[in-house]
């Protein structure tokens, strides 16, 4: 919308004449209507006046509050999709890690498959869950670092770093005492895992406070 359109919608908006609103601006209508034609516009020290006829800011006035506001919509759009889409790829991820682990746990035993193709099945779908997990990651996660570090949620990291520890100590105890080093490392499978639900919980739990 052009700046005179705008002035147009204004006055008849406060139901004023051309001559009224000429009258109280302390211009003649032949000025109004050369401002509603977009064949003139207004002087600098006149936008003041305009404004506080009408009610307005003269950023509003000026277009630059609508431009504003929708630039902030764009980019929350955006962002929310990102978010909608991080989160599919990160429980995508968890589901093939949950199902890796009943495939290796149900196969060998009960489905009696080969424990070499079983194994193999097993660790195709860790590498995909892992690979779906970390591609996420990269790709939706472009904010700034300061934005991150501003967005970043204390008590995952607490919590991450917690698990971080226990897991560590779990593995090595478990692994010294049983010397099954090469089954063990599923323990770190696990803790993956937990920490990608506990990603996912505090994102949704996000989400939800904003609506």
């Amino acid at each position: 919308m052009s700046l005179g359109n705008k002035l147009s919608e204004l006055r008849k908006g406060s139901h004023l004449s051309q001559e009224e609103a000429a009258d109280k601006l302390g211009v003649t209508r032949q000025t109004i209507s050369k401002w509603e034609l977009d064949q003139s516009t207004p002087d600098f020290d006149k936008i003041a006046p305009i404004c506080e006829l009408y009610g307005i800011s003269p950023d509003e006035l000026l277009g630059l509050t609508t431009n504003r506001e929708e630039n902030e919509e764009i980019k929350t759009i955006d962002y929310d999709k990102e978010k909608r889409k991080k989160a599919f790829g990160i429980s995508l991820g968890i589901f093939l890690y949950f199902f890796s682990v009943v495939w290796i746990v149900v196969s060998i035993p009960y489905l009696q498959i080969n424990p070499i193709l079983s194994t193999g099945i097993f660790l195709l779908l860790c590498g995909i869950a892992t690979f779906i997990i970390v591609y996420v990651s990269i790709v939706y996660n472009k904010k700034k670092k300061e934005e991150k570090e501003k967005d970043e949620n204390p008590i995952v990291s607490c919590i991450n770093n917690i698990l971080a520890g226990l897991t560590c100590a779990l593995y090595l105890v478990i692994s010294f005492a049983t010397s099954a080093w090469h089954i063990t490392w599923i323990i770190w499978i696990i803790y993956a895992f937990i920490t990608e639900i506990v990603k996912l919980i505090f994102m949704l739990a996000g989400d939800k406070n904003e609506k």
